[in-house]
C-alpha cells in the first residue's frame, strides 16, 4: 500500500517539527541547508495546487520532508491513478514519471531531473520486445515496470517486484516471457512452475551484491537478518534470509522487528525504514543509485519553481501502454 508522508500533511508545516522525525539519519547541520528549501516546497505546493510522489530510495530529506506519498513502484503506479492535484511532481526515475503520465494523460507530470534514468530501463528497446515476440510467437510479453513507455507499449501486462509471481501466474500458462530484469525472472521462476523466458537487463545497484557480501556481513554482524531484492542475483536471494520488494522488506522490519537487519538495496531504502523504527539496528552496505540522487531538494523546489522539466509521452504510445499498466493494476 502506498504510505502518505506525515510530515507533508500540513499546508504549512514546521521544518523544526519535520526534523524531530529524521533527526537519527540527517545530522543537524545537513539539516540546516535544507530547511529553507523544505519550507519553500511545501508553500509551491499549495500554490500550485501540487503533490509530490516519492519513491522509497529518495533520500530522507525527500521521503519524509516534503513526499505527499511514498512507496515502491507498485504503490506509485497504484496512487497515481488517485491523486487530485493539478501537478505531479515525480521525485524518482525517468520512468517512473513516464508511467504517472500514462495513467494521468490530463495531468502535468514534472522531473526534477529529467537525465535521472535507469539501467534496466536502458537495457531494452521496442525493437527488441517485437524481436523477442518474433522468436517466442504466442507467448505473452510480461515487462517490468523499470521501462520506457515506448517498450511497455510493446507489452501484454507490466509487472513490479512486488506482484510479479502474481502476474505470471495470472496467464495460466506454462510459458511466458519476461523482460528486461533476468534476475527477477529467474528468482520468480524458482518460486512457480511456469518457465520463464527471461532478458539480459540487470539492475547497477542490485546486481553488485554477492554471497560472499552476506557471508561477511553474518561474521561482522551476528545475528543480522539478511533482507534482499529480488532484483539481485538468485544466488544472493538464496543466502538471503527473506527476498522481497522495497514495500514487503519494509513490511518485514516492522512485523517482525529484527534486532539487526540489512536491506540488500539502494541504501537510502535503510534510512527511510530507520526513521520508523529507532529499536532496530540498520547494518547499511551503501549500494547508490545514481540516477536516483540525482534528485535534490533544490531541483524538487526549481521544477515547481519554473514548471520545467514536463514529462510527455506521445499520444499514440501513451495509448499502448496504458492498457498493460492497466492490466497489472487489475491482477
Amino acid at each position: 500500500m502506498p504510505v502518505s508522508a506525515p510530515a507533508a500533511a500540513a499546508a504549512r508545516p514546521d521544518p523544526a517539527a519535520i526534523y524531530e522525525r529524521v533527526r537519527r539519519v540527517i545530522p543537524p547541520m545537513e539539516w540546516a541547508s535544507f530547511a529553507d528549501d523544505v519550507a519553500a516546497i511545501h508553500e509551491l505546493k499549495r500554490q500550485k495546487n501540487a503533490v509530490i510522489l516519492a519513491h522509497n530510495y529518495q533520500t530522507p530529506e525527500i521521503f519524509h520532508g516534503v513526499a505527499d506519498i511514498v512507496g515502491d513502484s507498485l504503490a506509485l503506479a497504484r496512487e497515481a491513478t488517485r491523486v487530485d492535484a493539478d501537478v505531479i511532481v515525480l521525485a524518482g526515475v525517468h520512468f517512473m514519471a513516464e508511467t504517472a503520465k500514462i495513467l494521468n494523460p490530463d495531468k502535468t507530470v514534472l522531473i526534477p531531473d529529467p537525465a535521472a534514468g535507469c539501467s534496466l530501463a536502458e537495457s531494452i528497446t521496442p525493437a527488441d520486445v517485437r524481436l523477442v515476440r518474433e522468436r517466442h510467437p504466442g507467448l505473452p510479453v510480461i515487462t517490468y515496470v523499470n521501462t520506457s513507455a515506448a517498450v511497455k507499449a510493446e507489452s501484454d501486462i507490466c509487472c513490479t517486484s512486488g506482484n510479479a509471481k502474481k502476474i505470471v501466474e495470472s496467464f495460466g500458462l506454462p510459458e511466458v516471457v519476461m523482460v528486461p530484469d533476468e534476475y527477477l525472472a529467474r528468482n520468480v521462476a524458482a518460486e512457480t512452475s511456469v518457465k520463464i523466458i527471461a532478458w539480459k537487463g540487470h539492475c547497477e545497484v542490485h546486481e553488485r551484491f554477492t554471497p560472499d557480501d552476506i557471508a561477511e556481513m553474518r561474521r561482522a554482524w551476528p545475528g543480522v537478518v539478511v533482507l534482499a531484492h529480488p532484483e539481485c542475483p538468485p544466488e544472493v536471494v538464496a543466502a538471503a534470509d527473506f527476498s522481497g520488494s522495497t514495500a514487503r522488506m519494509s513490511e518485514f522490519v516492522g512485523a517482525q522487528r529484527p534486532q539487526r537487519v540489512v536491506l540488500l538495496t539502494e541504501c537510502s531504502m535503510s534510512d527511510n525504514v530507520a526513521v520508523n523504527h529507532p529499536e532496530v539496528e540498520f547494518v547499511r552496505p551503501c549500494n547508490l543509485c545514481p540516477h536516483m540522487k540525482r534528485i535534490t531538494l533544490a531541483n524538487i523546489r526549481r521544477c515547481l519553481e519554473l514548471g520545467e522539466h514536463e514529462v510527455t509521452v506521445p499520444a499514440d504510445v501513451l495509448e499502448r501502454a496504458r492498457v498493460p499498466v492497466e492490466r497489472m493494476l487489475a491482477v
